[in-house]
């Protein structure tokens, strides 16, 4: 037993825990249905091994599940790379253009976010996948984005293999009931004479998977092009809503100023070679990026500041008249509330009557005139509008001690569980301006 110990290390024991969570289990799920059900429809009944097509295709039906849950885990395990705590800018005195982070304790670097999910700042945040457990940042973007690519090739390919099985297997028993009727299948007949016969249970494996591949192939093929999108721009999904917020700001306060993305290098080839090389390790160290010629390191958290700046300012004092359990859809609260519950992944914070608010936002449900709501755009739009009638996002004001710990309660709540406050607005602007953001 001692030996087993000192040859199997479990210095990363932790990390194997990400995979006990939805996201992973429906991922790997789907990926073992796809491919076992494929091999097993091509070798036994469609593309037998004695045959060279057979086996080429065979190996590649193997070469796909082997790199798809190589990317894939590599996206889940290498992970995105994190900001060390406690960090500070070489310079100290760039430490002004930056935000503070009370969780980590340090600075956030540029292109840096803190995720609540991994308690961490993460470098080159792009958003928080629940499908791989993990933030896609800078260390693992291109793992991820691979992923997304594979996958669908992947399900294309079984999903094939799924399609040529039914027809070859069941072109002699379809009609329609009042004749005989039946499908052509002599360019594909194969004299092939399979171990087991192609069942009831076996059409209805092969048609689940069927439905997995191709929606598989929709949803993640869908993932791979926004991906993509931001990649040949060298933008995250993040900054590609600063960058909107920022435009708006400018033309809501008409400040003439001129934004230019920084990260844009002008090239989609050379934006591409700063997440994807050769090495498979991606260009950087993490914190300080190749920047635009009219920018500097701290264009994009300038920006951030003015727009933290700008939230601080229309945010609106609440306070707690109903108590709140922190459920996604209470129906308590109203049927209204109940069916216009937030569609995100943010949390819902519990209440306590006498408990105070900041709120900052709110929510409108999707309707098919406003299709385009979950757009950047139309969520700055809401912003300016901190009240709405059923849903609002705000921060608990808490203690100083818990405020100086790093404590932070912030997510969405019911409406009609707070009242604005009557308050005086110096009062108010001071309070506000103490307030901090993360």
């Amino acid at each position: 037993m001692s030996f087993l110990f000192a040859v199997v290390r479990f210095e990363n024991l932790h990390e194997v825990k990400r995979l006990c969570h939805w996201g992973p289990m429906i991922a790997l799920s789907v990926i073992a249905i796809c491919s076992t059900i494929a091999v097993l429809d091509s070798i036994i009944w469609y593309w037998p091994l004695d045959t060279t097509g057979g086996s080429v295709n065979f190996i590649m039906l193997i070469n796909w599940t082997v790199l798809i849950l190589y990317n894939y885990f590599n996206a889940m395990f290498v992970g995105p790379g994190y900001i060390p705590l406690g960090w500070n800018p070489e310079n100290s005195q760039d430490s002004v253009y930056l935000q503070f982070c009370r969780v980590c304790q340090g600075y956030k670097a540029p292109r840096s976010h803190h995720c609540r999910k991994c308690n961490r700042c993460v470098m080159k945040m792009d958003h928080h996948c629940p499908w791989i457990n993990n933030c896609c940042g800078h260390l693992n973007h291109a793992y991820f984005t691979s992923f997304l690519l594979l996958a669908p090739l992947g399900c294309i390919h079984a999903a094939f293999i799924f399609t040529m099985t039914m027809y070859t297997q069941l072109y002699d028993r379809i009609s329609f009931g009042w004749s005989s009727v039946k499908i052509d299948m002599s360019a594909v007949k194969r004299t092939h004479n399979p171990i087991m016969p192609f069942s009831v249970p076996a059409f209805a494996a092969t048609l689940f998977a069927l439905g997995l591949a191709l929606g598989t192939t929709i949803a993640v093929g869908m993932l791979f092009f926004i991906q993509m999108k931001v990649i040949i721009r060298n933008r995250t999904s993040v900054e590609a809503w600063i960058e909107e917020k920022a435009r708006d700001r400018i033309q809501y306060y008409q400040t003439g100023e001129e934004f230019v993305f920084p990260y844009d290098l002008g090239s989609r080839w050379e934006n591409f070679k700063q997440v994807f090389t050769w090495s498979g390790v991606p260009e950087g160290d993490g914190l300080e990026w190749p920047v635009h010629e009219k920018c500097h390191q701290h264009t994009l958290t300038i920006e951030q500041l003015k727009q933290k700046a700008d939230k601080r300012v229309r945010s609106i004092q609440y306070r707690v008249v109903e108590d709140y359990n922190g459920a996604c859809c209470p129906i308590g609260k109203g049927l209204r509330t109940f069916l216009r519950t937030p569609c995100t992944e943010e949390p819902r914070i519990c209440l306590t009557r006498g408990e105070v608010l900041f709120a900052t936002r709110g929510y409108q449900p999707p309707t098919p005139l406003a299709g385009y709501c979950f757009s950047p755009g139309w969520l700055l739009k809401n912003l300016r509008i901190p009240m709405h009638k059923w849903w609002m996002y705000g921060d608990k004001v808490l203690s100083d001690d818990q405020a100086k710990a790093g404590a932070r309660t912030r997510g969405w709540f019911p409406r009609k569980c707070v009242e604005k406050c009557l308050y005086d607005t110096a009062n108010n602007s001071t309070a506000s301006e103490e307030k901090k953001e993360n």
